[in-house]
């Protein structure tokens, strides 16, 4: 009885065993150039944007970030906030298969102000030493706006063990991009 026990305790927690790919950090911290090219509303936007991520489990992390945006030739600003938890797991010696989900918040003023959520899923590897990307298909949806599909592609060259450039495109469903660029400390 006590060795059926201890078999499926290992059995069940094998798929919890797995840590980060060889060469991916889920500890990082990022902050640079965003911005938003609307397909239908002619108004481009773009500001400035931080985010990180925090691993605390050798599956597991935590995420968020913040962005500030204002479209051009206008005074209209607008701040979009992201916080989750992801569940990493290696399905090759440097690739990762990556799942999240978040709270999302747009706050546009007083006269556009919404919550929502995402769930994505993708996978995150490093190609070698110096260059890690990956690829994620999501869902995001806000109330009083309608839910969108969305694919993300992004990669990270490293200059060192610490410091490396970080980019994204985020293509939404409609044919809004999303774009960020900047800097990236890891740890």
């Amino acid at each position: 009885m006590k060795r059926s026990l201890l078999l499926l305790a290992v059995l069940v927690a094998a798929p919890f065993a797995a840590s980060a790919a060889d060469g991916i950090s889920y500890n990082y911290v990022q902050g640079g150039y965003v911005a938003t090219d609307p397909n239908h509303s002619g108004l481009d936007a773009d500001g400035f944007g931080l985010d990180g991520s925090v691993a605390i489990h050798p599956n597991f992390h935590l995420f968020g970030g913040w962005q500030n945006q204002e479209f051009d030739d206008t005074n209209f600003d607008f701040d979009q906030y992201r916080f989750g938890v992801g569940y990493n797991h290696q399905i090759a010696p440097k690739i990762d298969l990556v799942t999240r989900v978040a709270y999302e918040k747009l706050d546009a003023g007083a006269n556009f102000d919404v919550d929502g959520y995402s769930t994505e899923v993708g996978i995150r590897g490093a190609a070698n030493d110096r260059f890690e990307g990956y690829a994620m298909a999501g869902w995001e949806d806000f109330e009083r706006v309608d839910g969108d599909f969305y694919g993300k592609v992004g990669a990270q060259v490293k200059f060192n063990q610490n410091w490396g450039l970080a980019g994204d495109v985020k293509f939404i469903e409609g044919g809004d991009k999303q774009y960020f660029i900047g800097p990236r400390f890891t740890w």
